[in-house]
């Protein structure tokens, strides 16, 4: 039987307006149809609530300069997705330091639980979580943009920003690791 594990969302800021495809894309607009959208991946790539705002202000003051090129208001949401992925990858390698210094390192995943999760759902959420922390940053960005924002392997590699291949061998070793690490029942 196979269990999915529900993560908490952006809430109701992830279920954005439609955008008006005959204005041209300013930030506010942007912001405003996708900032819930950034947050909710940046959440379940984190982990950690209280590292989101600041990821999601960064991921739109990257994209200002560059809205005036966008071609496609339909790609807006894959070129965030991709942002998102890139400056989160930074922050997961910043905490590393961080722990390794001795500072952040204990962390409570379980409130990433959904609000309807029983206990030992929250207690394998904290621990996927914890788990998630000890893989190198690389594959846990792959295997989380696989798995838990459901992205295509082509995503994945644009995002993580290497060959296809590659990540196919990040993903695979992170689900070779969690599969050792994470307690099944």
């Amino acid at each position: 039987m196979s269990r999915t594990l529900r993560v908490i969302d952006g809430g109701a800021a992830a279920r954005t307006p439609a955008l008006d495809r005959t204005e041209p894309l300013t930030l506010d607009a942007a912001f405003r149809a996708h900032a819930g959208f950034v947050a909710s991946v940046a959440l379940r790539v984190l982990g950690r609530p209280g590292e989101v705002d600041d990821l999601v202000q960064e991921v739109f003051l990257r994209i200002l300069p560059r809205l005036g090129d966008l071609r496609d208001p339909a790609a807006v949401r894959a070129w965030l997705a991709v942002i998102t992925a890139r400056l989160a990858r930074r922050q997961l390698c910043s905490r590393r330091w961080k722990i390794w210094l001795g500072v952040g390192g204990d962390y409570d995943y379980t409130q990433l639980a959904d609000a309807a999760a029983s206990a030992q759902d929250r207690a394998l959420v904290g621990e996927l979580y914890r788990a998630l922390d000890r893989l190198p940053v690389h594959h846990r960005l792959a295997w989380m943009l696989r798995h838990a924002e459901g992205l295509e392997l082509a995503a994945v590699a644009e995002a993580c920003d290497c060959s296809l291949a590659t990540v196919k061998r990040w993903i695979g070793a992170a689900e070779e690791a969690l599969r050792k690490e994470v307690v099944h029942s």
